[in-house]
């Protein structure tokens, strides 16, 4: 039965034709939740919006397998504030090079409350996204104990929130599917938003999570880092003038303070919106940082290989 529910489920897309990625739907009928886009969904053409989309109406992962596979799988959630997803510039290009580590790589296009969407739909589609990714291990060549996320900018407060609170369900549960564990093994949070608390409220994520009860506390990650928080890999850039250093400097306190592993590499500048970085850049270190971390947490992949080229 379940089997035939997970069939179901994958999606032939013109995405699949062209990045040879395997598209699964996160829900069997329509979402939890309520609103929709005004209009069709959207990739931007210009500036800082270039790749990204919106007005995102089916939930979906797309599936990046490598050829030499190590069981671990990570969900990449690229940001966007919550109005779009930066998947040309950030997502993608950070699954293609987890795939040539030997790591399942899993692009997340998730609801945005920008698009009209719930404000907690991106955690519904996060949550129903990990426990996908287990429901198809066996499929998938992936170890269950060893997926993890890997987010950037608000993808990484979505990673985060995954991180200290994927056993709460954000959603009531529909099919086989969700009896499965939502909460990753390991994360890495790339340029993040953590916390919406003052001062560091001041990000159009935290815009649009205001209106969620309890938002500050419920969905300051910070706030719930606990005896299960698995290990957690941070990087930022102090000249970061969307989402402040502060972020990841609060959670590897917090980190800290509940005993749990935790690295945090700070580089002078970078800016914010790097995805993979601009080769020259101090930046552009931090995928052999995360691959070597990796390594060190059991999650292991291949040697390492060039970081890749520049996403934006």
């Amino acid at each position: 039965m379940l089997l035939a529910l997970l069939a179901a489920l994958l999606l032939p897309t013109a995405a699949q034709a062209e990045t040879g990625a395997e598209t699964i739907r996160l829900w069997p009928g329509d979402p939890p939740g309520h609103g929709r886009p005004a209009g069709p969904e959207r990739v931007g053409g210009e500036g800082s919006g270039q790749g990204a989309y919106t007005n995102i109406s089916t939930p979906r992962m797309e599936v990046y397998r490598p050829e030499r596979p190590t069981g671990a799988a990570v969900l990449v959630i690229g940001g966007g504030g919550y109005f779009r997803i930066q998947i040309d510039s950030a997502a993608r290009p950070i699954a293609r090079w987890l795939q040539g580590q030997g790591i399942n790589a899993i692009v997340l296009f998730y609801r945005l409350p920008g698009d009209g969407w719930n404000a907690d739909a991106p955690f519904q589609d996060g949550q129903r996204a990990m426990r996908l990714l287990r429901a198809h291990a066996a499929r998938l060549g992936i170890d269950p104990d060893r997926v993890g996320v890997l987010g950037s900018s608000a993808g990484g407060h979505l990673a985060g929130i995954l991180a200290t609170r994927g056993d709460h369900d954000f959603y009531a549960r529909v099919d086989a599917v969700d009896a499965q564990p939502a909460r990753p093994d390991f994360a890495g949070l790339i340029y993040p938003v953590i916390s919406l608390r003052a001062p560091l409220d001041t990000t159009r994520t935290a815009r649009h999570l205001a209106g969620l009860p309890n938002a500050v506390s419920d969905y300051s990650v910070e706030a719930h880092v606990d005896a299960a928080t698995p290990p957690i890999f941070l990087a930022h850039a102090a000249d970061d003038p969307t989402a402040d250093v502060g972020h990841s400097l609060a959670l590897f306190a917090a980190m800290r303070a509940a005993n749990r592993p935790v690295a945090l590499h700070v580089f002078d500048r970078g800016g914010h919106s790097w995805g993979m970085g601009a080769p020259g850049s101090q930046v552009a270190a931090w995928p052999s940082l995360f691959e070597t971390w990796l390594r060190s947490h059991q999650f292991p992949a291949p040697q390492a290989t060039p970081a890749g080229t520049p996403d934006s």
